[in-house]
């Protein structure tokens, strides 16, 4: 899958040195990925949120940090929405960012 964009995931990583490791982790991961429906991220991210609209939330560093992602599985295209602590992503709508 393309990742749109590792540049939203350096800067915060930039801000928040505790999750550069894990946001690393995860960007390779979907890179490699041929995720084609949200079943295949339930089977490897088992604490994955679906959301509507071809979202999904990832919990990282152990859900102290949120990454919504918007997923267009047909063209494998991930798009970050959203990379926050716990506390930012309880003050949005996941939905619609």
């Amino acid at each position: 899958m393309r990742v749109f964009s590792k540049k939203i995931l350096r800067e915060f990583w930039v801000k928040h040195n505790d999750s550069e490791e894990q946001l690393k982790t995860w960007y390779n991961e979907a890179l490699k990925a041929k995720w084609k429906n949200p079943s295949d991220i339930k089977a490897e991210y088992v604490k994955a949120s679906i959301l509507k609209g071809g979202r999904v939330v990832f919990n990282i560093c152990g859900n102290k940090y949120r990454l919504i992602v918007e997923i267009n599985y047909e063209r494998q295209w991930n798009f970050i929405r959203f990379i926050g602590t716990h506390t930012e992503y309880d003050k949005i709508n996941a939905e619609k960012i």
